[in-house]
């Protein structure tokens, strides 16, 4: 009874740490490895010994399997296969001749600098091989660059881990039984992944099947499905060739996400909590078993490994790698630096030190030692660094122009042409033909079709605009477009007409929806009045010393809805007006004002047979008075 209480203490105390890491993670903006680390390490034997995992037993290694499969899941299922190919010159070469690059150099550095033996130093080399995409896609969700690095930086993270793990199972095999015959080991790591990967594929169709025939299962019970057929997909790989469960998982993922599932969006949320869970805890575990002592003894060789590792090896493997690729300098700047090591490098180190030390075999805990070193120092330089990098070379997505606005109508067309003055691309999508001619008349881009349809959102090219904004005539349909724009492309900026409810109020701080213009804003009487003429286009620049005064006085003629902001100019950034937005002194707000005077709309265009309002040139609308109360 008491053997049993403490293993559940453990784990009690291994998810909590691993919550609470994540939960300070989630409020500093810093990636939560290096929280998961420090709390392990503190809560462990080097620390005020709260935790310790060798009391797990065998129970560890099952977690460390287990929480993997789950993993490197659903890593494979958030890549996006038609994203890949705009990179995948560049991703196969880093899989593949980056993978030997990495070997060859980091097992050089372990041997000669670190004073490894040679099968020791190049089952270190194959340990870091990987890059871990459960610190880069955390990562990149802090630090928003743009969309061809990203997804060359997840993609390699996600399909490298197995060939990693796998290489290192290889060579551990050729520690462990003496085996030195290339042509075997080639082989071996090419039937793995074979192996893997075609039970992977069977598993991925099998689970679209059952997600589009299966319509007798509730979502949740899908979800649990999905997660009890990853599992059997991943033992049963290793029951046929063991280490090729972890390929069969990444291409299980991938195979799904390429089926077009109709629930992908709710699958989606659900493994990507299972994931945060498991890499939680088993960062928590594996950091609590870390001898800091061991490190220590590592001496600086070690770090100069590790360093070398950094500074040389990596720029050289993007080099190499990315020589015919379209990407510049920038770019290729920024992969060089950013390459952290994650958990398939902290939980297979750990498990070969136990089979290495069980052999009697030396060097089992040095190479833990100095894995979880090069995950410390790549996670703690590159990841508190990848920001201000980012800023530095110009290639965050916050940079990013151009809108992608849902909903044809008199103020998305006004809003499309402000946009295009500043030389920014605008598409339209709408499904009604006769508002699309409109539009084109005044040389908008529309698609006619239902935005609903995620191929409409790629064809719009929603991945590289800077603003979303869904302003159909239904606040609800809005609002669930902007969720899955939010989730699925990640815009910068994600905006939505929608009427504020409590559960909008708790969604848009989670899915990154914000309120365009005011709340509840009447867009069909809006409408209306642009189409009769009634509308007067304004600006005015908030200034320090009447800034209170004027902020109040635009404020009370929002609440009468006399006033709409439509934009904020601010630091040269032209923004869509959120509702829920803080003015600053030197903002210069454009909106429409209600004038219910006849006729206006002559004036305004110049023509008294148009029936549109002719916006002028934006550079030369001219200050406007705010209207009195």
């Amino acid at each position: 009874m008491e053997a049993s209480f403490e293993l559940t203490l453990q784990m009690v105390i291994a998810v909590a740490a691993g919550i609470g890491a994540q939960v300070v993670a989630e409020y500093l903006k810093v990636p939560s490895i290096v929280f998961l680390l420090l709390f392990g390490i503190l809560l462990g034997a080097d620390g005020i010994g709260l935790l310790h995992p060798h009391s797990l037993g065998s129970g560890l290694e099952v977690i460390v399997a287990l929480a993997t499969a789950v993993i490197l899941f659903e890593g494979g299922f958030n890549l996006e296969l038609r994203e890949l190919g705009k990179v995948s010159g560049s991703l196969r070469n880093l899989v593949t001749i980056g993978t030997a690059i990495t070997l060859i150099g980091a097992g050089m550095a372990a041997h000669w600098l670190s004073e490894f033996p040679w099968t020791i130093a190049f089952l270190y080399a194959s340990l870091v091989v990987v890059t871990g995409p459960t610190v880069i896609s955390p990562l990149l969700k802090l630090v928003k660059v743009d969309r061809q690095v990203a997804t060359l930086l997840e993609g390699e993270g996600v399909l490298i881990d197995p060939v990693g793990a796998i290489l290192a199972v290889v060579i551990l095999d050729t520690i462990l039984n003496g085996e030195t015959d290339p042509i075997r080991a080639i082989s071996g790591l090419i039937i793995r992944l074979g192996i893997g990967g075609g039970i992977g594929a069977i598993g991925g169709l099998l689970f679209g099947l059952m997600f589009k025939r299966a319509n007798f299962l509730s979502d949740e019970l899908k979800n649990l499905v999905v997660l009890a057929g990853v599992w059997g997909l991943f033992t049963l790989a290793q029951l046929v060739r063991s280490e090729s469960g972890l390929m069969a998982t990444v291409v299980a993922g991938i195979v799904l996400r390429a089926s077009s599932v109709p629930e992908e969006r709710l699958l989606r949320r659900f493994k990507g909590q299972l994931t945060i869970l498991g890499v939680s805890v088993l960062f928590i575990l594996l950091s609590a078993d870390l001898s800091l002592a061991s490190i220590l003894a590592l001496g600086w060789g070690s770090l100069f490994t590790v360093l070398t590792l950094m500074f040389v090896i990596r720029p050289l493997n993007v080099g190499i790698c990315t020589w015919n690729s379209d990407l510049n300098w920038r770019q290729k700047l920024f992969l060089c630096w950013i390459a952290p090591r994650g958990i398939v490098s902290a939980s297979v180190a750990s498990l070969f030190s136990i089979f290495l030390t069980e052999r009697g075999i030396n060097g089992g805990d040095s190479i833990k030692a100095l894995v979880f070193l090069t995950i410390i120092l790549t996670v703690v330089c590159q990841g508190l660094t990848a920001g201000w990098v980012a800023s530095w070379l110009q290639i965050t997505s916050k940079e990013a122009t151009g809108a992608v606005i849902v909903g044809c109508n008199p103020l998305s067309v006004l809003i499309a042409r402000l946009f295009q003055e500043r030389g920014e691309s605008v598409v339209i999508i709408d499904t009604d033909p006769v508002a699309a001619q409109q539009a084109e008349a005044e040389n908008i881009r529309v698609i006619v079709r239902s935005a609903l349809d995620k191929g409409v959102l790629e064809e719009a090219e929603l991945d590289s605009v800077g603003t979303f904004l869904a302003m159909t005539n239904n606040g609800e349909v809005n609002f669930v477009l902007a969720q899955r724009a939010a989730e699925e492309f990640n815009p910068p900026r994600v905006l939505a007409v929608f009427p504020r409810t409590p559960e909008a109020n708790n969604a848009t701080g989670k899915a990154k929806v914000q309120q365009a213009f005011i709340a509840d804003l009447p867009l069909k009487t809006w409408n209306e009045y642009l189409k009769d003429g009634r509308v007067k286009l304004g600006t005015t620049t908030l200034t320090e010393r009447e800034f209170s005064f004027q902020q109040a006085h635009l404020q009370a003629l929002m609440r009468t809805e006399a006033i709409v902001p439509l934009f904020l100019e601010r630091e040269d950034q032209f923004l869509i007006a959120p509702a829920t937005e803080e003015w600053q002194p030197s903002d210069r707000i454009i909106y429409i004002l209600h004038d219910p005077r006849p006729n206006l709309l002559k004036r305004l265009s110049g023509d008294c047979n148009a029936r549109r309002l002719n916006v002028e040139k934006l550079s030369k609308v001219e200050e406007v008075p705010i209207p009195p109360l």
